[in-house]
């Protein structure tokens, strides 16, 4: 279905998609992706197709609350779901708290083992858009009234904390109002020693870029794990480290470092009519692209040894230098190729160990 003619920003090098998934390594056991989007019908059944592809067997995914049922008759027993608040009704404070609290609860029952809480820097812009300011703050007694439902349940956590370093150098400079990277990191500490159940810190942390900080993290709080999901993010930035040091650092915490991808799926990315979100992709053929795009890359990067440039554009390059790079630009992208037996506690053992006796 890729079209390996069709240049665009998830496919910039003209890559059969299709074709590179078969010349990857045949793992005898399922990837497991902890951290996906997925909503619309049509668009879950590309991305299912996707997924055979690339060896991925379980999918871990943030759905709204209407989609559920829709993206289950699609997958099946190959996706399970993270809990979320429905960002686009909120309007009040108790729908981050209590009335999440409550979603929490519902959804554990229907077997969901993730509540998902995102506290991004640009929370600040989001919370003031609502009406709401402080909402998103990690430390909020109304999302510390949520997490305190979900630990009381013996689910796992997941945050989204930490932006790029590009953000903070071309986004958030001013530290009044956003903080440092650092002090965004100061509400996780408290939320790590007030519980003690399993957190998922995604896109490695928030800090790819500063191995040295996660591992400071990890020792500190072993409760704290980490997913690789954020694809361009990782590419980038995992790509400037040594072979040397990533191997060190995944070898050291191998176990507590789980695979994800960040893939979003839309109907509107199959330029079905009546979408006008259409995003990153146009077509069926571009949204076949952009999902296993991420694949790809995340695969390529850990377990081959291909040095060359990323097929994925990245536009964070010309947030920090627009004479040098345009919308277009992508990275180097540098395999790493990991031990097998590392890849395989990365890919499958990892995410099976934490998540799977929650099940019962």
């Amino acid at each position: 279905m890729s079209n390996k003619f069709s240049i665009h920003a998830a496919n910039r090098l003209g890559i059969d998609y299709e074709a590179e998934a078969a010349g990857l390594d045949q793992h005898d056991f399922p990837i497991i992706d902890v951290h996906t989007h997925l909503q619309g019908e049509q668009a879950v059944r590309l991305y299912q197709r996707v997924a055979s592809l690339y060896g991925i067997g379980l999918t871990y995914s943030m759905t709204l609350l209407d989609e559920m049922d829709t993206v289950r008759a699609v997958m099946g027993e190959a996706v399970r779901f993270i809990a979320i608040p429905d960002y686009g009704k909120v309007n009040t404070y108790d729908q981050l708290g209590e009335k999440y609290a409550r979603r929490i609860e519902r959804l554990h029952r229907q077997g969901v083992r993730i509540a998902k809480f995102w506290s991004a820097p640009r929370g600040v812009d989001s919370a003031e858009k609502m009406g709401l300011p402080g909402a998103l703050r990690l430390d909020a007694s109304h999302i510390v009234e949520a997490m305190s439902a979900a630990a009381e349940l013996g689910m796992v956590v997941m945050v989204h904390i930490g932006d790029p370093d590009t953000w903070f150098a071309a986004k958030y400079t001013d530290t009044k109002r956003y903080g440092t990277k650092r002090s965004q990191y100061e509400p996780l500490e408290s939320a790590l020693e007030r519980f003690s159940v399993p957190f998922i810190a995604a896109h490695m942390g928030g800090w790819p870029e500063d191995l040295a900080f996660l591992s400071d993290m990890l020792l500190r709080y072993p409760n704290l794990h980490l997913d690789t999901s954020a694809t361009k993010w990782m590419v980038r930035e995992l790509s400037k480290h040594s072979r040397d040091d990533l191997v060190a650092f995944f070898t050291r915490w191998s176990g507590r470092i789980l695979f994800g991808s960040d893939v979003v799926t839309r109907n509107a990315h199959l330029g079905l009519a009546g979408n006008d979100d259409r995003g990153q992709a146009q077509s069926p053929e571009q949204a076949f692209d952009l999902y296993a795009s991420r694949y790809w890359a995340l695969r390529t990067m850990l377990e081959t040894d291909y040095v060359g440039e990323s097929p994925i554009a990245d536009p964070d390059l010309a947030m920090i230098d627009p004479a040098k790079y345009d919308e277009l630009s992508a990275p180097q992208l540098k395999g790493n190729q990991l031990p097998d037996s590392l890849l395989k506690i990365l890919l499958h053992d990892a995410a099976k160990n934490l998540l799977e006796p929650l099940e019962g």
